[in-house]
């Protein structure tokens, strides 16, 4: 006849087994793919700042019937890169259930005049227009925006201003005068990215636990994939996430490698430029949805199954800690082990 504390050990390793065997499921099961299969765009001005922006959002066949509210993700551009690149990746993460709006912020640079160059002002700028546009009778979005969380995206400089933000800075070139993060910003996700000064020190990112993604190209020579990593090791709270995509540059994020107008990357891509934007675009839609809207099967994937999954990409992270959940009932198994083997004591 099994002892009482052979019994206990069973019981917690079957626990285990179950646990991992609900993981293992988890994977199987989740779909990666997005969850919308059409997307509508448009136009507008941004009334702040007289910018130009293209809005991105899903478009189902009951959009106006039902009950849907799309968190913001503002894409901030890469320096001297137009908005209309970023058509492709905007379309896909829109598709993940995000109304992503892509400005053009054309503005006064010294040495440079008037270029295309991103700054963190935008951030509030988009977020009165949106709010604005959801209660606008005329408008696409009107009463689907959920006004009050809001993702930053970024590519190259976008993605410094956008880190900037969210570590509650105004770091010079992509701030001027001041700035101060709204309490909508509640994630971010760049794509070949990092955060120095003009010293070229890296800045320290007090997140304050708003949880940052980190995409970068394994054969980027203008952000080059050290500064990403030390970057990342600068973001002060989990979760974060350093997700390299293999073979791509500096411009895998946008439609076409080294697009008109900005400063090109030297280094030819080894992964075909539409498998890159769809790989980066998939992690920023899943990113956000486990960010913003708490998709488990997103943070799953984010956080444990995708890199296996995924031969494009590897990836480091750090996550919060064990859910409050799921160690009171490890806490629990533990303890009728310990009430098991407290009883086996008594009998002898």
């Amino acid at each position: 006849m099994a002892s009482l504390k052979t019994f206990s050990l069973v019981y917690v390793g079957v626990a285990l087994i179950v646990w991992g065997t609900e993981k293992m499921a988890s994977a199987a099961t989740f779909n990666d793919t997005p969850l919308f299969n059409d997307v509508a765009s448009y136009t507008t001005t941004i009334s702040a700042n007289n910018n130009l922006a293209d809005i991105y959002f899903p478009n189902p066949k009951d959009l106006k019937t039902g009950k849907y509210s799309f968190p913001i993700a503002l894409l901030l551009q890469g320096a001297l890169v137009d908005k209309s690149y970023y058509s492709n990746y905007a379309s896909i993460v829109a598709r993940y259930g995000f109304i992503v709006v892509v400005p053009n912020s054309e503005r006064l640079v010294p040495q440079f005049g008037k270029v295309l160059a991103p700054q963190t002002s935008q951030i509030n700028a988009v977020l009165t227009q949106l709010l604005a546009e959801n209660s606008n009778f005329t408008s696409p979005l009107r009463g689907i925006v959920n006004t009050q969380k809001l993702a930053l995206l970024g590519h190259s400089l976008g993605g410094a201003a956008g880190l900037s933000a969210i570590a509650n800075l105004c770091v010079p070139i992509v701030c001027e005068g001041s700035f101060s993060r709204p309490k909508e910003l509640v994630a971010g996700a760049f794509f070949g990215a990092n955060l120095r000064d003009e010293n070229d020190e890296f800045i320290p990112i007090n997140n304050s636990g708003i949880p940052i993604a980190l995409l970068q190209g394994t054969v980027d020579s203008r952000a080059l994939p050290s500064r990403a990593q030390a970057t990342y090791d600068n973001i002060k709270d989990a979760p974060k996430a350093l997700i390299s995509i293999l073979g791509a540059n500096h411009f895998g994020i946008t439609n076409t490698n080294n697009p008109l107008g900005a400063v090109p990357d030297p280094n030819n891509p080894t992964i075909e430029q539409n498998v890159a934007v769809e790989t980066i675009a998939r992690w920023s839609g899943l990113f956000l949805r486990a960010s913003v809207l708490n998709d488990k099967g997103a943070v799953d994937y984010i956080y444990s199954t995708g890199d296996a999954l995924d031969p494009k990409v590897t990836v480091i992270s750090q996550t919060k800690p064990i859910p409050e959940a799921s160690l009171t009932l490890g806490l629990m198994l533990l303890g009728a082990s310990s009430v098991v083997l407290g009883m086996k004591k008594k009998t002898q």
